[in-house]
């Protein structure tokens, strides 16, 4: 595979040990603030939509691949938990993305296995990386269709090893994370597994790259100790967005329009550049 903006992004992470920001956005506006975060903190970012978002703003993905061409700073396009595999195959042949998230968690292991296993092999012939979630992550959020009431599933080290095997290039282990909230203290004490964690980043042994979801309502603290623990791509939406929410919240209805957007464009961009130097990243482009 010729190289790929994700992977350099994310290789270059994993040898400097610092954490990247793949931060979820849903319109023009909050592109536009984590781009301006990443040129001003000179940080490297991923960029990442949701196939929802896709379908409901279809000129989004092209508006995300000029900023990728036009910034300063290493930045890559992602695609989110596509779980639909005829979505995921027009999108790969359709839009310039850098890496996509084959999620075919909500099957069982060995039909997620040999889905993920043909559709990597589809997407490393167009010079596209793939991530792909081991064990099963639960709860469910914006643009991802729950799993349900399958149960939630720890990694183990057989399923590292499986997915290694399927050929990804990012892996996003199961360790107590979820999908969603958490709650206003975050997650609860011995709920984030980072011994696992630990123990997942030694298997790969470079072999593949570490991604952690479920980090809304996270505190500096846990973020660090899961950076340290090999976390490498991070996910993030409501951990940035809330920001944004409440000040929309608070005054969509007393703001002309023109200055609820250059506020809320500041205020994203100010909260997206303090968890780049939480993460290490600030100053790494």
């Amino acid at each position: 595979m010729q190289p790929n903006r994700t992977l350099q992004i994310l290789n270059k992470a994993a040898r400097e040990k610092y954490g990247v920001l793949a931060a979820i956005a849903y319109n023009i506006e909050q592109l536009t603030a984590l781009v301006r975060a990443a040129e001003s903190k000179r940080s490297p970012l991923i960029l990442q939509l949701f196939p929802s978002t896709l379908k409901q703003l279809p000129t989004l993905a092209h508006a995300a691949a000029v900023a990728v061409n036009s910034a300063t700073v290493p930045i890559s396009l992602h695609i989110d938990h596509a779980q639909d595999e005829v979505h995921i195959r027009e999108i790969l042949t359709t839009l310039p993305v850098d890496s996509i998230m084959v999620d075919m968690s909500h099957y069982e292991k060995e039909e997620n296995l040999e889905k993920t296993r043909v559709l990597a092999k589809e997407c490393h012939e167009r010079g596209i990386a793939v991530e792909a979630e081991s064990g099963r992550i639960n709860g469910g959020e914006d643009g991802i269709a729950g799993t349900g009431n399958l149960e939630a599933l720890f990694t183990t080290p057989e399923d590292v090893e499986d997915f290694i095997k399927a050929e990804i290039d990012i892996l996003a282990p199961s360790i107590g994370n979820i999908h969603g909230d958490y709650g206003p203290q975050g997650p609860a004490l011995g709920q984030i597994h980072f011994d696992r964690l630990e123990s997942i980043n030694k298997q790969t042994n470079d072999r593949v790259l570490v991604c952690l979801h479920g980090t809304n309502d996270f505190t500096a603290e846990i973020m660090k100790r899961c950076i340290e623990n090999g976390a490498i791509k991070l996910n993030v939406n409501k951990l940035l967005l809330e920001v944004w929410n409440e000040f929309l919240r608070q005054n969509a209805s007393k703001m002309p329009l023109v200055k609820l957007i250059d506020m809320g464009i500041e205020i994203l961009q100010k909260e997206t550049e303090r968890w780049m130097d939480i993460c290490g990243s600030s100053g790494m482009a």
